[in-house]
């Protein structure tokens, strides 16, 4: 939305060079769909080559006249926010790189799992499977409760795709869709649809609002619109969040990447020894921040959600003991833990 405002009010100064704004404002968004300046994944081209025309068209005909009509409400145009229609951009580059995140995920769950589970000599498959489980499973339990293990597969799900789309920036010809807006907002909106229908679902829509008033009812009237609110914003923080850091790690990486290719060219030029793998020691060096960025943004998204799920759920003494059972029966003698079986 902010956009949307600043948009507004740079149209409403430019009054008599509409034109010369409007093309100056829809250039700088073309210049940000390109993700600050990256070259375009071989990947997203080839996509946009025979799926670009015909959603070029449909998106020209349909889909921007609609958002020129919304756009409109705030002085601005589609082209203005999401930059020129073109048949390069039909397909956004981070839709193409958040599907090969999804399908890397699911390779990558197929091929570590293991074809035959072992307690005495467990393969580095799983123990690899074993410690993210655990790790998973203990913060919703401490977090939670017992009966958190029920909310297990989508939380494991939001991790692991989280993190195949951080560490998707660190492979060369790949870019990471979590760098984009729209996929960690989408993110975000995933993660508070969930936790609020569990706390529906559980308390019924008046019991799930009425958390909000808190548990004192002199102080609802002041607690109820601020608690509101802080829930509503909760997506927006997701998002950016997760998009802030990375999308600055990779402009670190390239803003090293350039420096140091630039440097190793003068340094080659002046000694008349060519170094052809200098550009890639700088960045190389850094490498291990991106990784540590990448993993500690994928568990403060988790944990977030999980924190976000612990308010609105709650035990109920009447299942504690089956869900104990069933927790308890995933663990083996030794305190390896094996993967549960599904009917």
């Amino acid at each position: 939305m902010f956009f949307l405002f600043q948009h507004g009010q740079e149209a409403a100064a430019t009054t008599g060079h509409a034109p010369a704004a409007t093309e100056h404002a829809a250039a700088a968004a073309g210049h940000a769909a390109e993700s600050g300046g990256h070259e375009m994944p071989a990947v997203v081209q080839w996509v946009n080559s025979w799926a670009g025309p015909p959603l070029h068209e449909f998106q020209v005909h349909y889909t921007k006249p609609l958002w020129d009509k919304f756009f409109s409400m705030f002085g601005t145009t589609a082209e203005n926010v999401f930059g020129h229609y073109t048949v390069e951009n039909a397909v956004p580059w981070y839709t193409v790189m958040f599907a090969l995140a999804v399908l890397f995920t699911l390779a990558l769950v197929w091929i570590m799992k293991p074809r035959k589970l072992s307690v005495d000599e467990p393969s580095y498959s799983q123990m690899t499977l074993e410690a993210g489980i655990l790790a998973v499973r203990n913060l919703l339990t401490d977090n939670v409760g017992p009966h958190g293990m029920k909310y297990f597969p989508v939380i494991a799900t939001f991790g692991l795709l989280i993190l195949v789309s951080n560490l998707m920036g660190l492979v060369p010809g790949l870019m990471a869709p979590s760098a984009a807006t729209s996929v960690t907002f989408a993110l975000g909106v995933s993660s508070f649809v969930y936790y609020n229908a569990i706390g529906i679902k559980e308390n019924g829509l008046v019991g799930h609002l009425k958390h909000f008033a808190g548990p004192i009812p002199w102080l609802a009237v002041l607690m109820f619109p601020i608690e509101m609110v802080s829930n509503l914003v909760r997506p927006m923080s997701l998002g950016i969040r997760l998009f802030g850091n990375l999308f600055g790690d990779e402009q670190i990486l390239g803003t090293i990447g350039n420096l140091a290719t630039g440097m190793f060219a003068w340094l080659g030029n002046a000694t008349g020894i060519p170094i052809p793998a200098g550009p890639w020691l700088l960045p190389a060096l850094i490498m291990p921040l991106s990784l540590f960025v990448a993993f500690m943004q994928t568990f403060i998204f988790v944990l977030l959600s999980i924190l976000y799920i612990s308010e609105v759920s709650h035990h109920h003494e009447e299942g504690h003991h089956g869900h104990e059972g069933e927790h308890a029966s995933t663990v083996e003698d030794g305190g390896v833990m094996t993967l549960p079986e599904h009917a």
